[in-house]
């Protein structure tokens, strides 16, 4: 089956019981036992729920995976994998990363022993510059949060397989749809389903997928034992939300294309992020190893920190809101939001400057986009 299928109909057959065409939601805490001797398939929801599984398998199938694990958040998905890391080893984290993943790496993990070192993904030697002996995982993201530089996914995969450590990589930004890593020989895949899968900023999840068992076993039993397997209902609105991933990116991406294009012309706007523009300086590689460029980008407004704050907060179909991935288009200020547990010499170092915005391109009317936008830009020049 093609992607568009499998995201219907993968683990989706009718219900037995009732003939429903869509899985029920199981909204049960518990399962009842026949018998000590006969347990059931489900037992408890925090351990498994019928839907869950339903679309453990589905995302598994999109990212070609063997196995997935859905977990309450995206956070939940990179924390079952970071989780896995034990006192006295080392971790290699890019330089420029979400913020939320640069939080745990540095604020918690430290706490258990874990020692990490940042890299430029961007540059795949300086991996082994950077690796030691005691190096166990390597996690990285392409397109980037929120500066949307692109990395070679399969020279990074490669160089860890060389080395003889995990490589990690967050596909949140590109979704299945656009990019499939382990394809391209990393070891593990993680997800905020809360943006483009479930693609209507009504859920929190996450996911992890693996071709590893012993990994994906791993991640399982620490959602089980921490407690962040996400609930039924969730699961079965990221299930919905699955269903129309690749007609919904389709139009994020011819979106973010046009907004881009008219951005780069306004005379406010410094330089534009986003990996379809030939300026993009691995516009090559993202042709490459994406089959499109998705709805996310960034652009530098041309004057002031404080100026770029005032757009920020002058559009009017954009909402200023956090997350992405949703059908309504975004606009957010990184200083102020995403990144804002970094410092501002962490911002600098990893390519956030203080006049950055970025968007999340919707699915709305691309014209109406493009003339909120310079409305803003030019009502607060």
């Amino acid at each position: 089956m093609r992607f568009e299928t499998k995201a219907i109909r993968v683990g989706q057959d009718p219900d037995p019981a009732s003939g429903a065409v869509i899985p029920p939601i199981v909204q049960s805490a518990t399962f009842a036992w026949e018998s000590l001797d006969n347990p059931p398939k489900f037992d408890y929801t925090r351990v498994h729920n019928p839907v869950r599984d339903t679309l453990e398998q589905v995302v598994a199938s999109l990212e070609g995976g063997s196995r997935a694990v859905c977990v309450s958040s995206g956070m939940a998905a990179i924390s079952s994998v970071l989780g896995q890391l034990n006192a006295g080893d080392h971790l290699l984290m890019a330089n420029d990363i979400y913020g939320g993943t640069h939080r745990l790496v540095h604020k918690l993990l430290p706490q258990y022993g874990v020692r990490c070192t940042e890299f430029d993904a961007s540059d795949p030697s300086d991996i082994a510059q950077k690796a030691e002996s005691s190096t166990r995982m390597l996690i990285f993201e392409t397109p980037t949060n929120p500066t949307l530089r692109v990395m070679d996914i399969a020279a990074i995969a490669s160089e860890c397989r060389r080395l003889g450590f995990t490589s990690v990589i967050d596909n949140t930004f590109a979704s299945p749809y656009l990019q499939n890593p382990l394809a391209l020989g990393c070891d593990v895949v993680v997800h905020s389903t809360t943006k483009y899968l479930g693609g209507h900023s009504d859920i929190i999840g996450g996911a992890v997928v693996t071709n590893d068992d012993e990994l994906a076993d791993r991640a399982f039993e620490w959602a089980k034992t921490v407690g962040t397997s996400p609930s039924p209902f969730d699961c079965w609105l990221t299930l919905r939300g699955v269903k129309t991933l690749a007609v919904r990116v389709d139009r994020h991406c011819h979106n973010a294309q046009a907004v881009a294009e008219a951005l780069e012309r306004h005379p406010r706007v410094s330089r534009v992020h986003y990996p379809g523009l030939s300026s993009h300086p691995s516009h090559e590689v993202a042709k490459r190893q994406m089959r499109g460029f998705g709805g996310m980008m960034s652009f530098e407004v041309n004057g002031t920190a404080e100026e770029a704050k005032r757009v920020a907060e002058s559009t009017r179909l954009f909402l200023l809101a956090e997350s992405l991935g949703g059908v309504e288009s975004l606009i957010g200020y990184p200083p102020a939001m995403s990144h804002a547990a970094m410092t501002e010499d962490q911002r600098i170092a990893s390519g956030i400057p203080p006049t950055l915005i970025r968007l999340s391109i919707g699915i709305e009317n691309v014209e109406d986009l493009i003339e909120d936008l310079a409305q803003a830009l030019e009502s607060t020049a």
